[in-house]
């Protein structure tokens, strides 16, 4: 039972972290102002680093963190 919870967590999991790097590279390719995407993604990313980057070493962590889970 739990392990079946768990497997859905993880695949809904993936299942975001992909729709997020698909909205990245459609407002890369179509800019901030594509129709079809709610918000600023980019924008809400680049805020969710800078955040964490003025402790330096937390910045860097979620730079590896970020980089872990958009390679898996």
């Amino acid at each position: 039972m739990l392990d079946n919870v768990i497997g859905w967590a993880k695949k809904l999991t993936e299942a975001g972290v992909a729709v997020i790097a698909l909205a990245v590279v459609v407002q890369i390719i179509f800019g901030a102002d594509a129709a079809f995407l709610p918000g600023d993604v980019t924008g809400h990313l680049l805020a969710i680093i800078n955040a964490m980057g003025s402790a330096n070493l937390v910045g860097l962590i979620a730079a590896g963190l970020i980089y872990k889970i958009y390679t898996r």
